[in-house]
């Protein structure tokens, strides 16, 4: 069962890291038609500009989901090689524990614009709904949110935990 578990997270973790990878090119593909179709054509795709806007904002939640899920994410070591072991294993819980808080409020809030944009039925660009498009702000912090809540207790009930980079 946990070998089966193991091979559904690495599959999930290969999934983030090929839609930041196709995002990336999908975003670099359209600027760069863009930009030659503004200088050789004087013309250029109307929806571009508002589609790479958004593409840029789910690139990084995507980027945000992969550092925090790699322990790449900004942080200040500010003390942590005069704690014992002991206690730099407190710190890391109330740490993670922190952490988690701030990304599930921030969920909370997320849910609430997603909501306002979808009663609002904007269009963002062609027949693409606004709130469809600020959807990552709530999926992205709730995943962190979750994974810093699960390395807490991890932590807590005395489980190893690899908090090091993966994949």
């Amino acid at each position: 069962m946990i070998n089966f578990l193991h091979r559904i997270r690495v599959r999930l973790l290969q999934f983030e890291t090929f839609l930041l990878v196709a995002g990336f090119l999908m975003i670099l593909i359209v600027a760069v038609t863009q930009i030659f179709l503004r200088n050789v054509f004087d013309m250029g795709i109307i929806w571009a500009d508002t589609f790479l806007r958004i593409s840029v904002l789910w690139l990084g939640m995507m980027g945000a989901l992969i550092a925090s899920r790699n322990n790449n994410h900004i942080s200040m070591n500010l003390g942590q090689k005069y704690l014992s072991e002991k206690n730099l294993h407190w710190v890391k819980i109330i740490i993670y524990f922190f952490t988690a808080g701030i990304c599930l409020i921030v969920t909370w809030f997320g849910i609430n614009l997603v909501l306002m944009e979808y009663e609002e039925a904007g269009l963002a660009f062609s027949k693409i709904p606004v709130w469809m498009t600020v959807s990552i702000i709530p999926i992205g912090f709730c995943v962190m949110g979750l994974r810093y809540l699960t390395l807490s207790i991890l932590l807590i009930s005395g489980q190893p935990v690899n908090d090091r980079p993966v994949i």
